[in-house]
């Protein structure tokens, strides 16, 4: 035997072997996760690296054989060799468990996917649309729906959802407004804790939690004239004021992730703006998750004309912050040349890949990769109690607009009802746009919901909302000349004692891409209500909508007006429970109503302007010379079946020094004849400042449950983080000066008093 040659192989097997422990040593569960990626990070190629920045959409049946030829077949070979770090809408525990094993099992260094999905208002069994949820003002409600969502979804092997999205949106044009908050930052950040909160818990040691991505980082709602992907330009007092507080918010809850937006600000794509990403998120805030961009939002930035070709774009990207790239198919094919070239530091991709790594540790992938592919979780998707909890969401997301003679709750006995309306009997568009992973047609109808009140009730559909078929990806075409069913829903209509008409939008008609330049009723809807209108003046009408629509005929008109939404699975069963009285609505606006599309962008936390009255009695003021300047319903406005009487507001004392803690009381009663809840609503109004301060500001609001006769003291704490406000280079300001304080019901009126802060 050869010695030589046997030393020599024993030292072989003896280096393999330390390389293989070195490899499995970010395996060691018992080091600190920054101490893993390091290890981990020492093995990896640069080709590796940007594998981990590199996310595809789900591009064969992975359950079935390898793709063969085309595109498919190379992003199969790249997944193969570990240049896939995520992967988005494969969904089911089979099809993620199939990916998971290529990634982990079949790649040199073994590293797991993370599993991206569009979980926007649940994942099979549905919550209302977010805007909806936002008119609970409840936030323990909210989180319970994230939370929800969370376990559905994460039971289906997802452990990434893409949202909340925290866009605040003045502009009802823009279809994407359904999928935020509404038009106030104070509302929308506690909302974004809320769902953040739901989404990802106190920490991932169980498998029913999943990250988070605040979305569209940033100013993506203020899309010129609501069109969606259109261009932004907005001043520096309102990216700092009003855009980016909720993402600061979403920040402070520990948020793991951000999308960046489509849109350009200041000349510069949101994906390749390092002011945005570096300076603030990073920089400021001190944002230790990773960065994710928008479908192929890296590419568009040659549409744009921010970039001459792909690897420009790429280049952009990633020195500005963007640290994956959702389905451009740029990092993977241009970014190991670039830092070759020196055109990217190496070091960047090396933070964005730690970012990276960073959340597939806390999520325990690594620990074991195939946490989320339990069969007996996923078995659990659309359980009662999933139900009972969007059933309980969906009651809290109803608004009461307007109750005239008390026409509302309807009787269970001796009260004949008719109902009238296509979308009282759909049993798909009450679940709402962003329902990807919902079956169709598994929502409770209100006709549905209505009949375990009153079986034998009547009903007529009256007319067609759409044509077609309706999806997620067509435009919609509109019935707008069928009178054919007016005749029976008049004639139903004159033998009732309340008629019941369910008008507004198909679920498909707000959302991406669903932009409007009117905001009326869709189709004949209006005609056939008016038509109604002629034979019973007793309509109750309930509306079903993703967006503020303007209906001022109705407003003057009709008696009772029930802001019903896009409310998901349970839609007529929540609806039912309000209209029969099981339910006492509670919800509020969180967006303006405007009186018709011209008012648009309308929002109650306006500037005065330097002519805000009349107070010269002629025509040069800020007005409108065919109709009020005022919403139709105002922010923070809804109605209950009970009344509520506010007095005794209190300040605590006149004059505050800077710094001090401001208390106002307040007290509400519940005077009317049913049990109810009020959300008691606190703004200010700085009344003098180094910039002009809007005419009122949100900056506090309780839930209150009053039992009918009962009363009780509200109180707030107002300090430095409800008074001050952002300069225009984004330093917080608190500055000395008269505060007023209004306190109410609504933003349109309330109890008001004052304080000095030195």
């Amino acid at each position: 035997m050869n010695h030589k040659y046997l030393i020599t192989g024993i030292f072989t097997v003896l280096s393999l072997a330390n390389m293989n422990a070195q490899k499995k040593q970010h395996l060691d569960a018992k080091k600190p996760i920054e101490e893993r990626i390091s290890l981990l990070m020492k093995e990896m190629t640069l080709e590796e690296k940007v594998g981990q920045m590199n996310q595809y959409n789900g591009f064969w049946d992975v359950t079935g054989p390898a793709p063969k030829g085309g595109n498919a077949e190379l992003k199969y070979e790249n997944l193969r060799k570990g240049w896939v770090g995520s992967m988005l809408t494969v969904r089911g525990v089979k099809e993620v468990r199939a990916v998971q094993k290529i990634a982990v099992e079949e790649t040199r260094l073994g590293i797991p996917l993370i599993i991206g999905f569009d979980v926007i208002h649940g994942y099979k069994t549905l919550s209302p649309i977010p805007l909806a949820e936002a008119a609970s003002w409840d936030m323990d409600a909210i989180k319970n729906s994230a939370s929800v969502a969370a376990d559905e979804a994460s039971a289906a092997g997802i452990n990434w959802t893409f949202g909340p999205n925290v866009d605040i949106s003045r502009d009802a044009r823009w279809g994407r407004m359904m999928e935020g908050a509404g038009e106030d930052p104070y509302l929308g950040s506690k909302i974004a804790t809320a769902r953040i909160k739901g989404f990802q818990g106190d920490n991932f040691s169980g498998n029913n939690k999943i990250a988070a991505c605040a979305k569209h980082f940033a100013a993506y709602g203020f899309a010129e004239s609501g069109r969606d992907y259109n261009t932004v330009d907005i001043s520096n007092s309102t990216l700092f004021n009003v855009v980016l507080p909720p993402f600061k918010a979403a920040v402070d809850a520990g948020v793991k992730t951000l999308m960046n937006s489509f849109n350009i600000l200041n000349g510069i794509p949101a994906t390749g703006n390092a002011f945005l990403q570096r300076d603030i998120l990073k920089g400021k805030w001190r944002f230790d998750g990773f960065v994710v961009s928008d479908w192929a939002s890296v590419r568009e930035m040659i549409a744009h004309g921010y970039a001459a070709n792909g690897a420009e774009a790429t280049m952009k990207a990633v020195n500005a912050g963007s640290d994956m790239d959702m389905e451009s198919h740029l990092y993977v094919a241009e970014l190991a040349k670039l830092v070759k070239e020196g055109k990217v530091k190496e070091s960047l991709v090396d933070d964005a890949v730690r970012r990276i790594l960073r959340v597939k540790f806390e999520l325990g992938l690594f620990d074991n990769p195939y946490k989320y592919c339990d069969e007996a979780h996923e078995k659990t998707i659309g359980s009662k109690a999933n139900n009972d909890a969007v059933l309980d969401m969906a009651k809290k997301s109803i608004v009461l607009l307007k109750n005239d003679g008390g026409l509302l709750p309807l009787k269970k006995k001796g009260q004949k009802v008719v109902l009238i309306g296509a979308l009282a009997a759909d049993k798909n568009s009450p679940l709402g746009s962003w329902r990807i992973a919902s079956d169709d047609n598994t929502a409770v109808s209100v006709l549905e919901g209505m009949q375990k009140y009153d079986p034998a009730l009547a009903y007529e559909k009256g007319t067609d909302l759409t044509i077609g078929k309706t999806s997620f990806t067509e435009e919609l075409v509109f019935n707008t000349t069928d009178e054919s069913g007016f005749e029976a829903a008049k004639k139903a209509a004159a033998t009732a004692d309340v008629v019941v008409m369910v008008l507004g939008e198909n679920g498909f008609q707000s959302g991406e891409g669903r932009s409007r330049t009117n905001l009326d009723l869709p189709g004949n809807q209006q005609e056939l209500l008016e038509a109604v209108y002629k034979v019973n003046k007793n309509i109750v009408l309930v509306l079903n909508n993703g967006r503020p629509l303007a209906l001022p005929w109705a407003a003057a008109n009709i008696p009772a007006i029930v802001e019903a939404w896009h409310l998901g699975t349970q839609t007529g069963n929540a609806v039912a429970e309000v209209l029969y009285g099981d339910y006492n609505p509670s919800g509020k606006l969180p967006v303006s109503f405007p009186r018709n599309v011209g008012q648009v962008p309308i929002y109650y936390n306006n500037y005065s302007t330097g002519r805000p009255v009349d107070s010269d009695k002629n025509v040069f003021w800020s007005h409108y010379s065919d109709v009020e300047k005022t919403p139709l319903f105002p922010f923070g406005f809804g109605l209950s079946y009970t009344t509520f009487e506010y007095k005794n507001l209190e300040v605590s004392k006149a004059i505050y020094a800077k710094g001090e803690a401001i208390k106002v009381s307040v007290v509400v009663t519940n005077s009317g004849n049913f049990d109810g809840k009020e959300v008691v609503q606190l703004y200010i109004h700085d009344q003098s400042a180094s910039l002009a301060r809007p005419v009122k500001e949100l900056k506090g609001f309780e839930l209150a449950s009053l039992k009918k006769g009962e009363s009780k003291t509200i109180t707030f704490t107002l300090t430095d983080k409800e008074l001050g406000f952002y300069d225009n280079e984004g330093n917080y300001l608190v500055e000395p000066g008269m505060f007023k304080i209004m306190v109410g019901g609504s933003s349109d009126k309330g109890l008001e008093s004052s304080f000095q802060l030195n």
